[in-house]
């Protein structure tokens, strides 16, 4: 019989939502003596399913806040995928392994003081923001808090939309969003109010220009990403041939990026 490791947590499911095809959301249990900080994710995994069985863990992004008393998570389906395969089929009374240790580096301490956090966004990418959005320190630290997201369809966005919306009638951090949470959404294979990669509405100032500016300035901008690898190459490069300088938990900077997630 397979045992569960001393480092993992062993939790229950407790509510399961299916947006589309490719994308739902589960919410777990919390540990007691869990604790992370906002935008930071951890390993999870499931039971095996017949002894002997080697446990698949994949990288997930907490999309819910550290306050919070359960764990969300957000997570693509992937037919073959040898964790989402079976994941994409918990129902509510299932278990998920979780590792004990949460990591990563979008989280607020890794960023400098500035006036606007930026949070730039594809695909389940959204998650960690998910969290972050949700804290009230984002708030205590910026004037300012845009999130952008990008998908191929607009059902695709649903979960960013209803997560904001939320927020922003959230008891505990709803006061403190009003006219400085906004929320971006763009999508690249359906016709929608705005179309079109992310990296295309930064180079051509239509993302700036939705908020009466023309660009990113380092002495006040600060900028988190997470999505598809050639996304976060993409918008990393802009912002270093701006002169941005990429920070860390040991050392902040100006922009931060994860890699570390399933998308």
């Amino acid at each position: 019989m397979t045992t569960i490791p001393d480092n993992v947590f062993a939790e229950t499911v407790t509510e399961v939502e299916h947006y589309t095809d490719r994308l739902f959301r589960f919410r777990l249990t919390r540990p007691a003596s869990f604790r992370f900080r906002s935008g930071e994710f951890v390993m999870i995994g499931l039971p095996p399913q017949n002894d002997g069985d080697k446990i698949v863990y994949r990288a997930y992004s907490i999309a819910s806040p550290s306050w919070d008393d359960t764990i969300e998570f957000y997570s693509i389906k992937v037919p073959d995928g040898p964790l989402t395969e079976h994941l994409q089929k918990i129902k509510e009374g299932d278990t998920v392994l979780m590792r004990k240790k949460p990591t990563g580096t979008l989280v607020l301490d890794a960023l400098l003081p500035g006036k606007t956090l930026w949070m730039i966004s594809t695909g389940t990418g959204f998650a960690p923001f998910a969290s972050l959005i949700r804290d009230p320190e984002a708030y205590e630290k910026f004037d300012q808090v845009i999130v952008t997201h990008t998908c191929r369809e607009k059902a695709e966005l649903a979960y960013s939309i209803n997560t904001v919306t939320a927020t922003k009638d959230d008891p505990l951090v709803g006061e403190f969003t009003a006219d400085r949470l906004h929320l971006v959404t763009t999508t690249t294979r359906e016709d929608s109010p705005l179309t079109g990669r992310i990296t295309t509405l930064m180079d051509d100032g239509s993302l700036y220009n939705l908020f009466g500016r023309d660009g990113l300035k380092r002495d006040q901008d600060r900028v988190m990403i997470c999505g598809s690898m050639a996304m976060l190459n993409d918008v990393k490069d802009r912002l270093e041939a701006m002169g941005f300088v990429e920070g860390s938990n040991s050392a902040p900077g100006e922009f931060v990026v994860e890699r570390a997630f399933v998308d």
